[in-house]
């Protein structure tokens, strides 16, 4: 991981091409060459991370209610709670921070802490919604519903973070989309064993739910970056990660105990199918998967935009049926393939802008340097 002052943020208001959006934090003069190349091998890491823990959580969760888990909670639990994997990162950060020099502004604490409540509440939300939903429904339809998370953040981030659509966006936004309508279309009438047709619809509207609360969370990360937290450093990532999470945490024990769940517990470890250890096993993984994924998603808005982390989210889901398919023997169609190739080639689209404009930003901060040398 590079030093602190090199993870320029790339945030802004309107995707890239507009020529007032600025890094936040500190302004120094930029290696165009050398912050090319480390900050996209930070975001092929981020993604690595979003998309591997993505799916991996998602097929852990499917595992758990497949192999006897039953409690809405204990799921919901588990996508927010191993935020504490992540605290020898922070303690780097944290160290990093101490020993760099910055201009920074610090946010007001009560401003701080009131953001990373609304986004751990909100994502608290989130987390229950989907636990529904991969309840009900099958873990590749769970992950292609998902898809309307790329409107609902188009949506929210037009609005909160001016969101500007060039034609190479749009067009990756109408690929990812196409590709994940022909895969619901494909997997609709698909039910898991004793789910009644009520459930499913439950099910479905959950995720769809849940998808809009991560679209609104997603830009919201980015306007609390952009105009909240104004630091360019790992610390303000890390910050934002192990905060909300932490609040999440909470909302979430807190429904899991006033429900009374807890007390079904111990009897669900010694049913759960594969045994109590397994069990014990199946969840750790699940919280650390889930975890993986959060921190990817933050680290993408972070470093480029709401909408480029729905997008990488976004192909993900042709990926998750594959796997679906060799761990739980989903039937694979024509239909999953041609989805595929078209969640790649949106991706594709996306990041072919992203290009543009970093070699417009790297050609700036070159005729800025002449000016000044000069």
């Amino acid at each position: 991981m590079s030093e602190a002052p090199q993870l320029q943020i790339h945030l802004m208001g309107s995707e890239g091409s507009d020529s007032n959006s600025e890094p936040i934090g500190q302004k120094t003069m930029p290696k165009p060459a050398e912050n090319y190349k480390t900050k996209w091998l930070r975001i092929a890491v981020y993604t690595v991370s979003a998309i591997c823990g993505g799916t991996a959580a998602l097929l852990l969760t499917r595992l758990y209610y497949e192999k006897g888990g039953t409690i809405k909670w204990v799921a919901t639990i588990l996508q927010v709670v191993g935020f504490p994997i992540l605290l020898p990162f922070y303690l780097i950060s944290q160290h990093k921070s101490i020993t760099t020099t910055t201009t920074t502004t610090k946010p007001a604490l009560p401003v701080l802490v009131l953001v990373y409540v609304y986004l751990g509440l909100l994502i608290a939300g989130n987390a229950y919604l989907y636990s529904v939903g991969l309840e009900y429904l099958p873990v590749s339809t769970v992950s292609l519903v998902s898809a309307s998370q790329l409107a609902f953040n188009a949506f929210f981030s037009y609005f909160l973070n001016s969101q500007k659509f060039t034609p190479f966006i749009i067009n990756s936004l109408l690929l990812l989309t196409i590709s994940s309508v022909l895969l619901v279309a494909n997997n609709g009438n698909e039910r898991p064993n004793g789910v009644s047709e009520g459930k499913y619809i439950l099910g479905f509207v959950c995720t769809v739910m849940g998808a809009a609360t991560y679209g609104l969370s997603l830009a919201s990360q980015q306007l609390a970056f952009k105009k909240v937290i104004k630091s360019g450093s790992l610390k303000a990532v890390m910050d934002l990660v192990i905060y909300q999470s932490l609040v999440a945490s909470v909302a979430t024990s807190v429904g899991f105990f006033a429900s009374g769940d807890w007390k079904l517990l111990r009897n669900e470890m010694d049913m759960y199918t594969l045994g109590s250890v397994s069990y014990v096993v199946t969840l750790v993984w699940t919280a650390i998967a889930w975890q993986v994924s959060i921190f990817g998603g933050v680290a993408l808005v972070f470093e480029l935009s709401a909408l480029f982390a729905n997008v990488i989210g976004a192909l993900g889901l042709p990926i998750t049926p594959i796997a679906a398919m060799v761990v739980f023997h989903d039937k694979m169609s024509g239909v999953k393939g041609i989805s595929m190739v078209l969640a790649i080639c949106g991706v594709v689209s996306y990041a072919y802008q992203q290009y543009l404009d970093d070699r417009k930003l790297i050609a700036e901060s070159k005729v800025e340097s002449e000016v000044i040398e000069a």
